[in-house]
C-alpha cells in the first residue's frame, strides 16, 4: 500500500489491516492534526494522568456486520483520549446502553479500547475520525475523510442498515450511497430509506448532551429505533 506525503492512501483500501493502518496514519487535514495532538498534549485536569491516544481513531466492530452506525467525529476527551469510537464521553454511554438493550453490545459501558466490551453484528464509524474544534467539521475535512468511509462502506458485504447519528452523518451518507440523479432524503429522527444498495438508511439525533439534557432525545427513543433497526436486518 503507497500512501501520499500525508498519509492518504493511493487507491482503494479493500482489506480491514490497510484500513486501520490507512486511518491511523492520515494527517490529511491540518486543522485537524494540530487540534486533536494539542488536546492530547495539553489535557484537562480529569485527565491529566491519562495518556491521550491522540490521533485519527479507527472504527470500532467486525467488518461482517450488518449494522454500521455512523457518527460526526472523536470527542476531543472522549475518543480522541480512549482511542476508541464514542467511548469515554456522555454521547457514548447513552449509544451504549442502547446497543446492549438491544443486543448489539455485548455490555452498557466502553471505558477504553482495552475494555472487553465487543459489538455484535455492529460496527461502528464516524464522518471523519479526528477530533474537531468544537466539533464542528470544514467541507473540505469531511470531503477529506470521505473515501475511509466508502471504502469502509464496500468492505461490509453483509450490510444491510447504517444508522446516522445526527444530520451532517444522515446527508454524507446519503449522498454517498444513493443515486446522484435521487433527490436527497429528509432528515427527521425514526426516518428509513431504502437506497440505491439496498441498504436502508435510518436517521436518528445524535445523542449529544445537548439534545439529551434537553428530552430532544431519550432513552426511549433511543431503544424505539434500535428496535426498527432490528426489524430491517432480520426481515
Amino acid at each position: 500500500m503507497k500512501f501520499s506525503e500525508t498519509g492518504v492512501p493511493e487507491k482503494r483500501l479493500t482489506s480491514l489491516h490497510e484500513f486501520n493502518h490507512a486511518v491511523v496514519a492520515c494527517r490529511a487535514c491540518p486543522r485537524l492534526v494540530a487540534w486533536r495532538e494539542k488536546v492530547a498534549r495539553d489535557k484537562v485536569r480529569r485527565f491529566q494522568h491519562e495518556e491521550y491516544w491522540g490521533r485519527p481513531v479507527p472504527s470500532f466492530g467486525p467488518v461482517s456486520a450488518r449494522l454500521l452506525v455512523v457518527g460526526l467525529a472523536p470527542a476531543a476527551h472522549g475518543a480522541n483520549r480512549t482511542g476508541r469510537m464514542f467511548t469515554g464521553d456522555r454521547s457514548g454511554e447513552w449509544l451504549y446502553r442502547a446497543l446492549y438493550r438491544a443486543r448489539f453490545a455485548s455490555q452498557e459501558q466502553s471505558i477504553a479500547r482495552g475494555d472487553s466490551l465487543t459489538l455484535r453484528d455492529c460496527r461502528i464509524t464516524a464522518v471523519a475520525h479526528c477530533a474537531p474544534p468544537e466539533n464542528k467539521l470544514t467541507t473540505d475535512e469531511i470531503q477529506a475523510c470521505s473515501h475511509f468511509l466508502r471504502d469502509e462502506i464496500a468492505m461490509m458485504k453483509k450490510l444491510r442498515v447504517v444508522v446516522a447519528l445526527g444530520r451532517v452523518a444522515f446527508e454524507v451518507v446519503d449522498r454517498m450511497l444513493e443515486a446522484p440523479d435521487e433527490r436527497k432524503h429528509d432528515f427527521h429522527h425514526g426516518a428509513a430509506y431504502k437506497l440505491m444498495n439496498k441498504v436502508t438508511l435510518i436517521a436518528s439525533y445524535h445523542p449529544s448532551q445537548q439534545n439529551t439534557f434537553t428530552g430532544k432525545l431519550t432513552e426511549e427513543m433511543l431503544d424505539d429505533l434500535f428496535r426498527l433497526v432490528r426489524r430491517h436486518i432480520d426481515a
